[in-house]
């Protein structure tokens, strides 16, 4: 914000110094320009006078050469009288023989024999003037009696001229750089309460506990937005602790009475007489899936107060790890478990979040997996151009980053695309959905994913059933430019299989 403010004051003065100082600089030259004609007019005009006075005399041979002498050291530069027919009378500077019988041509002598003054300006190509002559007729009444010539050289103007455009633009320079100055203090000035406002709002994004911004410093706009931020920062930290103080409270004040509720019911299994157990037997499926439920509803609110990292996790390690533990289970339903792919190298992820995503998605699958199906766990990563080229768009894939996919899909009956479209939605199950769920378990997938950068989507399975596709950032190349340790495994198959 800073450099952006001080940008914009540079610019306007900038845009104020030129559309004054250009202007400026173009009058003065002007009028340079015309002091200088105008006193060499006056120049010829005098010298003019003299020689009429020298000519009706009949003193021109004695007087005019010293005069011209004079007058061309006194203004610097060349000055020439001819008589009515264009002969030489009296010049400041030696003539070589062409120039003496040519006099009387010269545009400016002509005109002046005609009883006509002139001014002859030449100018260079860069704008600087070369040379001015002015040409007047020596007149006596009526009476032609000649033309005075004058030269003045205008080195003096344009080197004046130049001082003046170098002077000005030092000078803007010069404010623009007090102008930086003031603006970098008023930029700093009005942007330091905003990078508090930054730093804090960070803080507690992180889920950290803002530090109050102070409401003394600035604009009085944003010492208003100050005063708001430290408001909704307070509103939202005690909102945050509460949830919080809730989440750990209720997880012990309701596991406890669902177990002793458990309990109950399991001690009068033997007093229930045999028409009655199927209801006991009921009664015990939903305290258990009151009791799933209750688990699921801590984990989704620990999970929206929570603003943990990411950090970099080993895909390979956990999906084996969730392998070996879910193995016996899946052996004991009949359903074989099959973990294949490609070493998917680390991943970015909430910490946990891998594990829980695992557990939800195999526990679902094996409620659906009829006995004798497969259940599928396949790792796919990007391939290396996908990497180098993360934006590049590729057919059948969704567009975006590149991703590291985790596949868990079962041959059981799938969902229709509308089911589909609702299986994340809270307490949502389908139709013909296993008893015993509680419609949380894809619903806390989601956002598990959402929270470590990745997506939950799911797609029909290429043997009928479900595909649950999991999408994760892949972990960044290490600080010291040496990709993540799993990414320099080589990219075979991978196939565990339990039967």
């Amino acid at each position: 914000m800073t450099r952006r403010l001080l940008l914009s004051y540079l610019v306007l003065t900038a845009l104020v110094l030129l559309c004054l100082e250009i202007p400026l600089g173009f009058v003065y030259s002007r009028g340079e320009l015309e002091r200088v004609v105008s006193a060499a007019e006056d120049e010829a005009e005098s010298v003019s006078a003299y020689a009429s006075l020298s000519i009706t005399a009949g003193s021109e041979a004695k007087d005019l050469p010293g005069r011209a002498a004079h007058c061309a050291e006194r203004i610097g530069g060349k000055v020439l009288i001819v008589d009515h027919s264009g002969k030489l009378l009296a010049t400041s500077h030696r003539l070589d023989a062409a120039e003496s019988d040519d006099l009387s041509s010269r545009p400016g002598i002509a005109a002046a024999l005609r009883g006509t003054s002139s001014v002859d300006v030449r100018t260079s190509t860069i704008g600087g003037v070369e040379y001015i002559a002015v040409a007047a007729p020596v007149k006596h009444g009526v009476l032609k009696q000649g033309a005075v010539r004058i030269t003045v050289p205008t080195h003096m103007v344009v080197e004046r001229v130049r001082h003046v455009w170098l002077l000005l633009i030092l000078g803007g320079l010069a404010v623009l750089a007090a102008v930086a100055v003031v603006g970098f203090a008023i930029a700093r000035w009005t942007g330091r309460p905003i990078r508090e406002l930054e730093l804090a709002t960070r803080e507690l994004a992180d889920g950290g506990t803002a530090t109050p911004v102070g409401i003394t410093k600035g604009p009085p706009e944003v010492r208003s937005l100050a005063a708001a931020f430290n408001h909704t920062a307070a509103r939202l930290q005690h909102l945050l602790a509460s949830q919080r103080a809730f989440a750990g409270e209720a997880s012990h004040q309701l596991k406890t009475p669902l177990a002793a509720l458990r309990l109950r019911l399991e001690n009068l299994e033997s007093d229930i007489a045999l028409n009655a157990r199927g209801s006991l037997t009921a009664a015990m499926t939903e305290t258990d899936r009151l009791a799933r439920m209750v688990e699921g509803l801590l984990a989704m609110a620990r999970l929206d107060e929570s603003a943990a990292r990411r950090e970099r996790v080993d895909l390979d390690g956990v999906c084996g790890e969730r392998y070996r533990a879910w193995g016996p289970l899946y052996e004991q339903h009949g359903v074989r478990l099959v973990l294949v792919g490609d070493y998917a190298g680390e991943v970015l992820a909430v910490p946990g979040a891998v594990e829980q995503i695992l557990d939800n998605l195999l526990s679902n699958a094996l409620r659906v997996a009829p006995p004798g199906s497969t259940v599928s766990v396949d790792l796919r990563r990007p391939a290396p151009h996908e990497r180098r080229f993360p934006h590049r768009v590729h057919p059948h894939r969704p567009s975006g980053p590149a991703r590291v996919e985790l596949h868990v899909m079962d041959e059981g009956p799938g969902m229709t695309e509308e089911q589909r479209r609702r299986a994340f939605d809270r307490f949502w199950r389908a139709p013909d959905a296993p008893k015993g769920g509680t419609g949380l378990g894809l619903a806390l997938v989601q956002r598990l994913a959402h929270a470590g950068g990745g997506e939950a989507v799911l797609r029909a399975a290429p043997r009928g059933g479900l595909d649950a596709v999991i999408l994760l950032a892949p972990a960044p190349d290490r600080g010291d430019g040496t990709p993540s340790p799993p990414s320099q495994r080589p990219s075979r198959p991978l196939e565990v299989t339990t039967r």
